[in-house]
């Protein structure tokens, strides 16, 4: 039975997928600790929101657009962090991209570009596809680790290179950047231009324009990028982890990720339920262990305690009571494993782990326990 680490093996970019409020940032977190420690291999984890307190558990005062190394991982690999900057890395590919310097500062001063970098979510999701590609290429890591905005949000994340390959190729576009280029077309299109005028006012609309004709320099840089990012995601050296909880929203959610996933033939490697009660609450041997609790052995505790008979059957009775209720918790949450639509995919459960990961111990704790994890493939 292989484990998680045995499942990545060697991949070069691992994306972490699911949704929202599960432990999915934690996780991806905690699996970069555990390779670093386990491996010789540069990890860097990329988060798109990472929690306030995972910063801290990794001893770092914050985490920006540039990644930072996290020392005291152990072991003979190396962890860096980094957190999505969306306008800082806009900014960085209109300068690397642009024809030239001059082309690449009016983009970056016009009204449009800053509205659009600093406000859209499309333009988030592009983005982080556009940061992912530039990691790969840089090649100083090797191994990437990718936490997606929750599932929903996630498929625009993953689907944003080829929208933004589509949008080039537009009619739509065509439309827009044509009064400034005359011509026919432009002749076809000054209606619309005077109306948006009258509407908007010409300064909004000719913002509209000069920021489109700008962009449309780049077109074949960014159609052939947004191409070659739908092929990363496809390579073999991808995989996508699926992680979620067992309650049923989250439950849900992932298994409909794994359908979709699955259907653009992407490489679904695990699924990963976080926050699973412990296999050994549900064995017979505790439930038996504590139904032989004996009037004897009571009858020891009052002695040694000087507490009444009464007090400590009411005490026996209430352990026994909600061992039940746990195991009854554990059985039903097997067999929901055993139920669940993971499309061969190997499902890996990981336990619910004392306390917050609040410091870095917890993170290599749970990294720990998730690099060792055996999944589980349904026949």
């Amino acid at each position: 039975m292989n484990t998680l680490g045995d499942v990545i093996g060697t991949s070069k970019v691992v994306i972490t997928c699911g949704p929202g409020g599960i432990g999915k940032t934690t996780c991806a977190a905690a699996l970069g600790v555990a390779v670093a420690r386990s491996t010789e291999r540069r990890v860097l984890v990329v988060t798109v929101d990472p929690a306030r307190r995972l910063a801290d558990a990794l001893g770092l005062g914050g985490i920006g657009n540039d990644a930072t190394v996290v020392h005291d991982v152990g072991g003979a690999g190396e962890l860096s962090v980094a957190m999505l900057d969306t306008k800082a890395s806009w900014d960085a590919l209109i300068r690397r991209h642009a024809p030239d310097a001059t082309t690449a500062q009016r983009i970056l001063d016009n009204a449009l570009y800053q509205n659009i970098t600093g406000r859209f979510i499309q333009s988030h999701d592009y983005i982080a596809m556009e940061r992912l590609h530039e990691l790969v290429e840089q090649d100083l890591y090797d191994l990437i680790i990718v936490d997606t905005p929750p599932t929903r949000n996630a498929l625009d994340f993953l689907d944003a290179p080829s929208r933004m390959a589509d949008f080039f190729s537009s009619r739509l576009l065509r439309w827009l950047i044509a009064p400034a280029r005359g011509g026919v077309v432009g002749f076809a299109a000054r209606p619309f231009s005077q109306i948006a005028d009258k509407i908007l006012g010409g300064q909004f609309v000719g913002d509209i324009t000069e920021f489109f004709l700008l962009l449309n320099t780049m077109y074949d840089g960014f159609v052939q990028r947004a191409r070659e990012v739908e092929m990363l995601l496809a390579h073999d050296d991808t995989s996508f982890l699926v992680i979620s909880t067992l309650e049923s929203v989250p439950v849900t959610e992932a298994e409909f990720f794994v359908r979709e996933l699955s259907e653009r033939r992407l490489n679904v490697r695990g699924w990963i339920l976080n926050r699973v009660l412990p296999p050994s609450i549900a064995s017979d041997d505790l439930a038996i262990a504590m139904d032989s609790l004996s009037h004897a052995e009571l009858a020891a505790a009052v002695d040694a305690t000087g507490a009444d008979d009464a007090s400590l059957r009411r005490v026996r009775d209430a352990l026994l009571s909600n061992t039940r209720r746990w195991r009854d918790v554990a059985l039903a949450e097997r067999q929901q494993t055993q139920q669940l639509n993971s499309r061969d995919v190997p499902v890996f459960t990981i336990p619910t782990l004392d306390g917050e990961i609040s410091e870095l111990a917890g993170l290599t704790l749970l990294g720990d326990v998730l690099y060792g994890a055996e999944g589980v493939v349904k026949s």
